[in-house]
């Protein structure tokens, strides 16, 4: 059998001639005709190291919410949200919960902490050569922090934290990584200071860049207690009455719905206490050109919630995981910066704004689902906009 190989040009692969051959290579082998994957407006020359063997985009509707008020350390004032998406009643959803809050004050929303990881593990003879050299360690933090400087102008070594086990030692290394996520930039300053320290050591030593402690792209409790990315709460006090005209629950029953969620959520064992957190932040995520695997870590969240003597109710999400950017990776394409600068947010010093955005949003989205259960209209508004198709 002859093998099937996708046209490449080693010389210039994102030229129309390559991503042409691409696609007829597409309509010969599968007998898809691809004239929407093959349509598109952005310039293929800024794709390289982005996405190889392009031929086409994956269109996916982008709806607007709002307008969402903010009161935040970074982000002030009103915003009109970019949700892309395919699911009906999500943009609605969001938008209505956003009014909620809008007509209460606005949402609250502070940064916590901003922290990016790499987690080498190091191994030894014996237990007690691994509590020796995590001594060493912390004795030489400072040339181990020059060591990873070498490699990027933008991230700082703030932290290495140890965790022993048998003759092992698990750390992650923390970095501050400006308006980048970072993943890339903290595995490669952590590889020269791994260097450096396998060097310098006086004793043998053999390490893995990763010791699967970062736990990258998955769900951790690690992640969720000492923050990866950026720590964010979102945070408001809702008059009683208002949430009774706006959304038709009363807060008495919306505080006992938190806590046979509560209950649920410790029996199920899940990354968070809410409704539906992945939802808002895939949605941002796709439209503002994030790393969409990072839902995984991203949509962790500690949802609390108080009834208040005077039948007000506050709620407030904390987003531990959020990992996102402003500047690199899928930030600057067409359509990812477009949404980024709806939001005021795209380039240097933007990355604060964006994640106090985003947990707003998320906290609007709990409210509003939250609220659609108590008042039994969930499954109303989902046929009513998202299943009506003949």
């Amino acid at each position: 059998m002859t093998e099937r190989k996708i046209p490449r040009d080693r010389t210039d692969d994102y030229s129309p001639a390559a991503i042409k051959a691409r696609q007829e290579f597409v309509r010969q082998h599968t007998g898809s005709a691809v004239d929407h994957l093959a349509s598109y407006s952005l310039d293929p020359t800024t794709l390289p190291g982005n996405i190889e063997g392009f031929f086409g985009v994956a269109q996916v509707p982008v709806g607007l919410a709002g307008p969402l008020l903010v009161n935040g350390e970074h982000a002030q004032g009103e915003f009109f949200v970019p949700l892309a998406t395919t699911e009906g009643t999500l943009v609605a959803s969001y938008s209505r919960g956003m009014k909620l809050c809008r007509d209460a004050g606005g949402v609250t929303t502070t940064v916590l902490d901003d922290r990016m990881q790499r987690a080498p593990v190091f191994s030894f003879e014996s237990a007690r050569q691994a509590k020796a050299f995590s001594v060493w360690l912390d004795g030489h933090f400072e040339e181990i922090a020059a060591a990873a400087q070498t490699t990027t102008s933008i991230g700082r070594l703030i932290e290495i934290q140890k965790f022993s086990v048998s003759k092992l030692l698990y750390t992650r290394f923390n970095y501050t990584t400006g308006d980048a996520a970072g993943q890339n930039m903290t595995g490669k300053a952590t590889f020269a200071a791994c260097a450096w320290i396998k060097q310098n050591y006086p004793g043998e030593l053999h390490f893995l860049l990763e010791g699967q402690f970062a736990t990258d792209k998955k769900t951790s409790v690690v992640n969720m207690l000492h923050t990866r990315g950026k720590r964010v709460v979102a945070e408001i006090t809702l008059p009683a009455a208002l949430v009774e005209e706006q959304m038709h629950a009363t807060t008495d029953k919306l505080y006992a719905a938190r806590m046979r969620g509560q209950l649920g959520s410790i029996m199920s064992v899940t990354n968070n206490n809410g409704n539906h957190s992945a939802n808002g932040i895939t949605a941002m995520f796709i439209a503002t050109g994030q790393d969409v695997a990072n839902v995984a870590e991203s949509s962790a969240l500690y949802g609390f919630s108080e009834l208040l003597p005077n039948g007000d109710f506050y709620a407030s999400v904390t987003l531990p995981s959020l990992i996102i950017a402003t500047y690199g990776g899928g930030t600057g394409l067409a359509t990812q910066r477009e949404c980024l600068e709806m939001l005021g947010c795209y380039g240097a010093g933007g990355v604060y704004k964006l994640a106090e955005i985003m947990a707003a949003t998320v906290l609007a989205g709990e409210l509003s689902l939250g609220s659609a259960v108590v008042a039994e209209e969930w499954v109303q508004a989902h046929d009513d906009l998202g299943r009506n198709r003949p």
